[in-house]
C-alpha cells in the first residue's frame, strides 16, 4: 500500500495512477509516450510506478481521455478570451486597448505584463541586411507571405542566441524580429525620394509598414487606422496558425521557427489570406456601381460572400466594429466603406451574417490603393506578436505535450509487400 504520509516521495502503481486520473491503464501509458507523464520501473520489475505529484498536476489540468479514444486535452492560455461579441487581452477589452494604445505598446504588454507608453521596436542592422538580401533574391511575383517567411529565416541565422528559450532572450528576439519583418519588405513603387521607413526606429510600426503596402502618402487618420488594425489582430485565441505555433513551441523550437510555423498556417484562403478575397469583391462593387450584382454572382456560384460572418461571434465581429470606426475618419476610405456597407445590407436580405474583420481590412486596403494581399501582410505582422506570447506560455509547459493520437483507418496488417509497377 502506498504511504500517503510522504507525499514528497510518494509513488503510485499503474492501477493507482490510472484510478486517480480516471483513465484506463492504456491511456496512462499513452500519456507517458507523449511526454505528459514520467514512469519508473518498479523495484520488483513487475510494473511501473508514477510520481504522485505529476499525476495530481495532470489531474488539475483536467486532461481526460474521451469516450471516442481521441486526445481531448484543452490548451490553457491567459492571453485572449472570446466572450459573446467581445474579446479580451488578459482580461482587458482588446478593442478599447487598440483605441487607446499603439500596436507595439500592446504587444510588449502582452509579453511582459507591463504597459510602457512610447515603446518602439528596432531592427538590428545585421538581421535587417540579411533579411533584405533574402527577400530581394526571391523570384518576381513572390507574395508577401513568401517574403515574410524568407525574412524570418534570414533573421534567425544572424541571431546566435535564438536557441536560448529563457524569457529575456525570447523577448529580445521578438523585439528585433517584428521590425525586421516590416523593414525587409520592399517599398511600393512610385515613392521617389520618400524616407526609408526602416531608417528611424522611433517611428510607429504602422508608419514604417505603410509605404511597404501602398504608394499613397499617409495622413494621420490613415496611419491610425493601420495601427488600429495591427493592434486588433495581435491575437484571437487558438486560431489555426496559433495552434501551429503552440505545437512548434512544445518541441522547443526557437522563436523564429515558431513564427515560421505560424506563417505557414496563415498562408491559406480561409485564414490570413481571406481579406484578399474581400478586397477583390469590394473593388468589383465599386467598378460595377453597387453590391447587388456582385453578391448575386457569389450566391449563384455557391460561394460565400467574402468578409461576412464569423463562427465565434453570434453578432458583429468586434474587430470589424472598431476598425470601421477608425476608417470613418479616413477620407480616402469613404467609397470603400460605403461599398462594404452595401455588401452587408444586400447580403442581409438572405442571411444574418455580419461584417467580419476581413471586410474591414479590405476597406483599408482598397481605400488606400493597396494590393489585395496587403491585408494578409497586416495580419501576419500583427499576429507575430501574439504568436510570441503563445510561445512564451508554451515554453513553460511540459515539452512535447501536444501529441494527439492518430486514429488509423488503413488496411489491417500484416499485408504482403506491394508488387512493383509494370
Amino acid at each position: 500500500m502506498t504511504d500517503h504520509g510522504t507525499a514528497e516521495t510518494e509513488r503510485l502503481s499503474t492501477r493507482e495512477a490510472a484510478e486517480r486520473l480516471g483513465v484506463k491503464p492504456a491511456t496512462l501509458y499513452a500519456y507517458v509516450s507523449r511526454g505528459q507523464l514520467a514512469s519508473r520501473r518498479d523495484p520488483d520489475g513487475r510494473g511501473s510506478t508514477f510520481d504522485a505529484r505529476e499525476v495530481d498536476a495532470l489531474v488539475r489540468r483536467g486532461r481526460r481521455e474521451p469516450a471516442s479514444g481521441g486526445d481531448a486535452q484543452r490548451i490553457r492560455t491567459g492571453i485572449t478570451l472570446i466572450d459573446r461579441d467581445r474579446y479580451y487581452y488578459r482580461g482587458v477589452d482588446a478593442a478599447e486597448l487598440a483605441r487607446c494604445h499603439h500596436y507595439e505598446e500592446i504587444a510588449d504588454w502582452l509579453w511582459t505584463g507591463t504597459l510602457r507608453t512610447g515603446t518602439r521596436f528596432t531592427a538590428p542592422p545585421e538581421a535587417l541586411a540579411a533579411a533584405r538580401r533574402a527577400v530581394g533574391a526571391l523570384p518576381r511575383g513572390s507574395g508577401s507571405a513568401d517574403r515574410l517567411r524568407a525574412a524570418v529565416i534570414a533573421a534567425a541565422v544572424t541571431d546566435p542566441v535564438r536557441f536560448d528559450l529563457g524569457r529575456d532572450a525570447v523577448l529580445g528576439s521578438a523585439r528585433m524580429l517584428i521590425p525586421t519583418l516590416v523593414d525587409a519588405l520592399p517599398e511600393s513603387v512610385g515613392r521617389p525620394g520618400a524616407p526609408g521607413p526602416g531608417d528611424d526606429g522611433e517611428r510607429l510600426m504602422a508608419f514604417r509598414l505603410w509605404p511597404r503596402l501602398t504608394a499613397d502618402d499617409p495622413d494621420e487618420a490613415s496611419v491610425r487606422a493601420l495601427d488600429m488594425a495591427l493592434a486588433l489582430l495581435i491575437d484571437h485565441d487558438l486560431a489555426a496558425s496559433t495552434l501551429a505555433v503552440r505545437v512548434a513551441a512544445s518541441t522547443r523550437a526557437h522563436p523564429y521557427a515558431v513564427v515560421s510555423a505560424g506563417l505557414g498556417a496563415l498562408d491559406g484562403p480561409l485564414h490570413g489570406a481571406a481579406s484578399g478575397l474581400a478586397h477583390r469583391m469590394l473593388a468589383e462593387v465599386l467598378e460595377r456601381g453597387g453590391a447587388g450584382p456582385v453578391v448575386a454572382d457569389h450566391l449563384r456560384a455557391g460561394r460565400r460572400v467574402p468578409g461576412l460572418g464569423h463562427g465565434l461571434y453570434p453578432g458583429r465581429d468586434p474587430r470589424a466594429e472598431a476598425l470601421f470606426e477608425a476608417l470613418e475618419r479616413m477620407p480616402t476610405a469613404r467609397a470603400a466603406l460605403e461599398a462594404a456597407r452595401d455588401v452587408e445590407a444586400t447580403a442581409a436580405r438572405q442571411t444574418e451574417l455580419n461584417a467580419n474583420v476581413d471586410l474591414a481590412l479590405a476597406v483599408l486596403s482598397v481605400g488606400s490603393g493597396m494590393k489585395p494581399e496587403a491585408g494578409e501582410t497586416v495580419f501576419a505582422v500583427a499576429r507575430t506578436a501574439g504568436w510570441i506570447a503563445h510561445a512564451l506560455e508554451e515554453y513553460e509547459e511540459r515539452s512535447l505535450r501536444l501529441r494527439p493520437s492518430g486514429h488509423y483507418t488503413g488496411p489491417r496488417p500484416p499485408r504482403p509487400l506491394p508488387p512493383p509497377a509494370v
